[in-house]
């Protein structure tokens, strides 16, 4: 017999507390993090080169094979305490409202959908700033020391309101890349199983739902890159944060092209990082 969600729910450990929720989410959002940066760190470099530099942009392998040519191993994981920082408690407030917000909506794609854009609003708003950071250390030559510098510099030089300058735009691209993440779980859960949920049933339905939104929101997240990298290596300088004009900037400098600049490394990232984040979240959950 077919499980019903609510069978379900009962076996995976949805009642639990809202702090075990926090933790579980944070664990598996710092080993996705953190196992994935490398990759991570392709696509900021491929996505902030413009026309205006005067080095032409390079693929995948030539991107990887400049940087450890260049500056070795290190220069993949340029960032990743700023990460580190900002990963755990973002995700454990992400999964944490999303599994709230599930018990109080009914059990459709829908109200998964749901759960999903409210809780990546409410994470977006832990994880910008540091995420900022992270993308200003992973550039070519960045100018910053670390994460301490690049904070005390951004605050000095360009306010604290620079932190959230893509804020918006995180919130857009992130709205439509988390509805259609968790409504393509849980419709891949079902269709891969009538029974047990195993880590592995779990993992196949996330690299499915990473890889789909990732594809969908590429071009949003061009945007937030180049307002979180503005200025800097570089980087062109926008007079606002608006969306608009950052598309429209780059469509006039770029092409189309412009706006899907570092998919491959975005797919490439977000497939294997869900299946971690959703594997590494169900089993932590079952240590409760």
């Amino acid at each position: 017999m077919v499980a019903t969600t609510a069978d379900y729910d009962e076996k995976s450990h949805d009642g639990l507390e809202f702090w075990q929720f926090m933790i579980a989410g944070s664990i598996a959002g710092s080993v996705e993090h953190m196992a994935m940066f490398p990759v991570d760190t392709l696509k900021t470099r491929m996505q902030a080169i413009t026309s205006s530099f005067k080095t032409p942009s390079l693929n995948l392998r030539q991107s990887l094979g400049s940087i450890l040519k260049l500056e070795g191993l290190g220069g993949l994981y340029r960032g990743i305490a700023a990460m580190g920082l900002g990963a755990g408690p973002a995700h454990a407030v992400y999964f944490s409202v999303y599994e709230s917000c599930k018990k109080s909506l009914p059990s459709n794609p829908i109200a998964h959908a749901a759960s999903g854009v409210l809780a990546t609003v409410a994470s977006d708003a832990v994880i910008t700033p540091m995420d900022l950071v992270k993308q200003r250390l992973q550039l070519k030559g960045s100018p910053y020391k670390g994460v301490v510098d690049c904070v005390r510099r951004v605050l000095v030089e360009e306010g604290f309101g620079a932190f959230y300058a893509s804020y918006r735009t995180t919130v857009v691209m992130n709205a439509p890349f988390t509805a259609v993440h968790f409504a393509t779980y849980e419709a891949a859960k079902r269709g891969l199983t009538d029974s047990d949920e195993t880590l592995l049933v779990h993992a196949t339905a996330g690299a499915a739902a990473g890889a789909l939104a990732a594809a969908i929101t590429t071009p949003l997240d061009v945007v937030k890159t180049q307002l979180q990298c503005q200025g800097v290596c570089g980087c062109d300088r926008y007079s606002s944060s608006s969306m608009v004009e950052v598309v429209r900037t780059i469509k006039k400098r770029d092409g189309y092209g412009g706006l899907i600049r570092g998919w491959i490394p975005r797919m490439l990232f977000h497939a294997p990082a869900a299946a971690i984040c959703w594997s590494t979240y169900e089993a932590v959950k079952s240590f409760f």
